[in-house]
């Protein structure tokens, strides 16, 4: 939500202005160094032997095996819950920002505070995010009435506020100091801070519109039913729009059955590949690429596109953060021995193929605009000639509906992602850490980069095919999918167990 303003415009409000400007004429230098600066592989020697390999069977075999059992389920309640309270406190409104994935988890932790408070909640506002400048609403992306039968039981929601409350908007509380915000929740704010503070306004005025409240309930010390409240919100109540998921299972099918999607795609195409029988259905990874200019420019690491490119990043990074990056202070070398640079398509394409995906592996590019665009994905699909995006899966009517929509194109690809045989991303973020708890929650197998050791490998130039294997394979035996019980602080939306899961008996 923007801060409160006089009647000029706020210096926030100016940065961005300034910052969005800005960035129309870095595109115009952009251009230029791709041009003049043209991007090749930083890894050449390992990379044409990488082209060349060749995959046991076996190795494959065990590649693409699913997870053993761990041993954990999904938590089912076991006796109905208690009836509601027969009064509501008042409504509770949330105001969330960020991408679809962190807008995710704050909708979790939404319920969880509304339950904690015996209040009514008010299905969440989705801020426009400033950067993708995406409206998409609650309603545009998730299934309204499931989400609310599903936790009708715990909660009680509403679509829209009551016509005695209908000035309470995001306008209405950005234009002035209003007794009915919450604006000062802190970081991982207890139950109890929720109840000596936000409770009172409840009562005073029938309503409280809490702004900013990303990551605003803590993941410790909560009750064991609120616990598994955020669990139920996230892996049952939270389903997509029929259109998402229709269009997902598209994808997903064309994806199984490559040869079937050759033709013209039609209208009738799910029901054609269902009965194939799922005997003949393919195996495909998807590949989380997260590597957008913000990624690349906020790292301050060394991508080797040369002069013309640090100079790009580093005036990005001095308008977006006025030079505020942590990064800054470090060499590329150190970042990278430290693991915190973000791999290029080529070195995830370079880790991908030294765990034995062969270039016959379909993989799905799951990410928005890549840095750099086609010429550094170029060394990608040199190693995986069968990757696909949407743009190659979809047909032209079909993309007409996503167009310019991040949080329905984001949407996709977790909805993809999670039904994918295997999932990797590129770097850790929102999206690496939705997919690690959901697929947990789920028993999938996904691939957790080793971020400190691939750094490592790829600031040794000497080391030969062999050597970089055999590393990468042995520093990723115990990263793919593997449950982890979560610690203290950790969040319950990456690690589920054992707020959500349950050992079997």
């Amino acid at each position: 939500m923007a801060m409160e303003q006089n009647n000029n415009t706020s210096q926030p409000h100016k940065a961005m202005l300034f910052a969005l400007a800005f960035l129309l004429s870095l595109n115009h230098a952009s251009s230029m160094y791709t041009v003049y600066n043209p991007i090749k592989p930083r890894h050449s020697r390992l990379l044409k032997s990488a082209v060349q390999r060749e995959t046991p069977t076996s190795q494959l075999s065990e590649l693409w095996a699913p997870l053993e059992d761990h041993g954990w389920k999904p938590f089912v309640e076991s006796t109905k819950p208690t009836a509601l309270p027969e009064k509501s406190e008042g409504y509770i409104q949330v105001f969330l920002d960020g991408g679809l994935n962190q807008q995710r988890m704050g909708i979790c932790d939404a319920v969880a505070v509304a339950k904690i408070l015996n209040a009514t909640l008010v299905i969440p506002y989705l801020e426009v995010n400033p950067v993708w400048r995406d409206s998409s609403s609650f309603s545009d992306i998730f299934d309204v009435d499931h989400f609310i039968d599903v936790l009708k039981d715990d909660i009680s929601i509403v679509k829209e506020l009551p016509d005695e409350y209908s000035w309470s908007t995001r306008e209405y509380y950005s234009i002035a100091i209003r007794e009915t915000r919450i604006k000062a929740a802190p970081v991982h704010a207890s139950a109890h801070w929720y109840l000596e503070n936000v409770l009172p306004v409840l009562q005073s005025y029938g309503i409280a519109a809490i702004s900013p409240f990303s990551h605003r309930l803590s993941y410790d010390n909560l009750p064991m039913d609120i616990q598994y409240l955020r669990c139920k919100v996230n892996f049952q109540a939270l389903v997509f729009v029929p259109h998402i998921r229709t269009l997902g299972d598209a994808l997903i099918n064309r994806l199984r059955y490559p040869q079937q999607a050759d033709g013209e795609m039609s209208p009738n195409y799910i029901r054609e590949v269902t009965g194939a029988g799922a005997s003949n259905a393919g195996k495909f990874v998807v590949l989380h690429l997260r590597f957008d200019k913000d990624m690349a420019a906020h790292s301050a690491c060394d991508f080797g596109g040369g002069k013309a490119e640090k100079l790009a990043l580093a005036k990005y990074r001095q308008v977006m953060w006025q030079g505020r990056v942590v990064n800054s202070q470090f060499t590329d070398e150190e970042l990278r021995g430290q693991g915190r640079c973000p791999m290029t398509p080529e070195e995830i394409g370079l880790l991908l193929a030294a765990l034995g995906f062969d270039n016959s592996t379909r993989v799905y590019l799951a990410s928005h605009k890549v840095y750099g665009g086609e010429a550094r994905i170029s060394t990608l699909r040199q190693l995986f000639p069968l990757m696909e995006d949407k743009k190659s899966l979809t047909s032209p009517e079909e993309r007409t509906l996503i167009k310019g929509k991040a949080s329905v194109l984001a949407a996709l690809d977790y909805y993809i992602g999670v039904h994918s045989d295997i999932f990797i991303s590129a770097s850790p973020g929102n999206m690496h850490n939705a997919m690690v708890g959901h697929r947990t929650y789920l028993n999938l197998k996904t691939i957790r980069p080793n971020m400190a050791l691939m750094g490592q490998l790829f600031l040794n130039k000497t080391m030969e095919w062999p050597e970089f294997q055999q590393s990468v394979i042995e520093g990723h035996e115990n990263r793919q999918g593997q449950l982890r019980l979560r610690r203290p602080k950790q969040s319950i939306y990456t690690y589920p167990a054992p707020d959500c899961m349950c050992q079997a008996q």
